[in-house]
């Protein structure tokens, strides 16, 4: 997902500079800026999923200690 974003991009920015296309290189920044956020959601799904297994086990814990 967002790697592949990242390396498109630069791959895009590269070309441009070494072209002098100014369009192509501003086209690269924001494929790899794209990139960059669907990591970081990547990364926050996750963490977040982590979160939500670990509040299940706390939760079925105290249902046992209850019961």
């Amino acid at each position: 997902m967002g790697i592949g974003e990242n390396i498109k991009g630069a791959a895009k920015e590269k070309l441009g500079q070494a072209t002098d296309d100014d369009e192509l290189r501003a086209e690269g920044n924001a494929q790899q800026a794209k990139g960059e956020a669907e990591t970081d959601e990547t990364k926050a799904r996750a963490e977040a999923q982590a979160h939500e297994k670990k509040a299940d086990a706390l939760e079925k814990e105290q249902e046992a200690l209850e019961s």
